[in-house]
């Protein structure tokens, strides 16, 4: 009982401030509405559908054909704006396929965004924002798309991460519908100044946050003291045993760090959680585990979700055991992972599995563990 309470102590102490290992709050990106909001008058019921179609119909993810890009700006500006507060963008230019075969292009605006990966020590290729111009855009395959986030490769090399990155979205999106969309791609970096590549490596297109939202018919928000109570537990459930599964720490409901939570008309608040790079499947070489967890390696795995009962965690359990084949199966399809890393995925997961088909490990590992107010 000691030690349950002890975990559970650092657990809330590390997490409640949002901080994972060598990073500091999010601040760099715009500020979802606040729960003031769910006061505001909402679009009617048609409206809303209207809204879902249009999120769902997006050309950039109805694919999963890897997109190749290239990307012009005087990277070397950019790379050097690694302020966790700045938002200067930058000019820059995106050549891309057209729907006739042809090369098409058009301007728009990028920054660095992130938290740890912005930070020069940990990563030489910043992570982008790319802010396309919706009129430009119209047609094009990044058609409706204004602000997106594009994950790139942390250092020359590794783009095989971004591909391990990617399977994880594809793994939550067969579980739910309510899980960011993701798009592998094909990146050439160009300076504008002396037109030399820069690089080229894999990056990952990450569905923006309000499309998330409109195709659940809701809308983002920021919830003060988004304790587990005052989410859909269904929802939070799955994610909690999701990251488990995975082996993630690197997130938080309180601080709205990785996760973000949507609004339905219902008034049911859903979370919905992004950036896996930090966890133990990824093993991205970079990761780094939250001061005061009691872990000490990012493929250790630990649960950072509500108290359950074993009669409780029976739907849930059930549910991944039946998605089992579907998940394992999937590290066969993603094309670019290196066959040792597709044992190495499948073995990290057939361990998780064997934990929850032994009540035993269930106790350990799920209860024994929980946090009992919120993270």
């Amino acid at each position: 009982m000691k030690a349950r309470l002890l975990a559970g102590l650092l657990v809330l102490l590390a997490l409640a401030a949002g901080l994972q290992a060598g990073q500091t709050p999010p601040q760099e990106e715009p500020k979802p509405a606040t729960a003031a909001a769910t006061t505001r008058p909402r679009p009617d019921a048609e409206r809303l559908a209207e809204r879902k179609r249009d999120a769902d119909r997006r050309r950039l993810f109805r694919s999963e054909e890897p997109l190749e890009a290239t990307l012009t700006a005087d990277f070397r500006t950019v790379m050097r704006d690694r302020s966790p507060q700045s938002t200067v963008t930058y000019p820059a230019t995106i050549a891309f396929p057209a729907s006739d075969g042809t090369m098409a292009s058009m301007p728009l605006k990028i920054r660095t965004r992130g938290h740890s990966r912005r930070n020069p020590v940990t990563c030489s290729f910043a992570p982008l924002r790319l802010e396309f111009d919706k009129a430009l855009s119209k047609g094009t395959v990044f058609d409706g798309h204004g602000p997106l986030k594009l994950g790139t490769h942390c250092r020359s090399g590794a783009e095989g991460v971004i591909l391990r990155e990617y399977a994880i979205y594809r793994m939550f999106n067969l579980l739910t519908p309510n899980s960011f969309r993701a798009r592998v791609a094909k990146m050439t970096y160009v300076d504008a100044g002396t037109g030399k590549k820069v690089a080229e490596e894999a990056g990952l297109f990450i569905e923006d946050d309000d499309d998330v939202a409109k195709r659940m018919e809701g809308r983002i928000i920021a919830l003060e003291g988004a304790v587990f109570p005052r989410l859909q537990q269904d929802s939070l459930m799955l994610m909690m045993l999701f990251e488990y599964m995975i082996g993630n720490t690197d997130f938080s409901i309180i601080a709205q760090h990785n996760v973000r939570l949507v609004l339905t008309p219902n008034v049911r608040r859903f979370p919905v959680p992004y950036d896996f790079d930090f966890s133990g499947l990824v093993d991205s070489g970079y990761g780094a585990v939250a001061k005061g967890l009691p872990i000490t390696d990012v493929r250790d795995r630990l649960y950072l979700g509500p108290c359950r009962t074993p009669e409780e965690w029976q739907p849930y359990l059930d549910k991944m055991r039946a998605a089992k084949p579907q998940l394992l199966t999937l590290y066969d399809t993603v094309p670019g992972l290196s066959p040792s890393y597709r044992r190495y995925a499948k073995g990290y997961l057939e361990e998780f599995f064997r934990i929850i088909d032994r009540p035993s490990n269930v106790r350990k590992g799920l209860i024994d563990t929980c946090v009992k107010t919120g993270m």
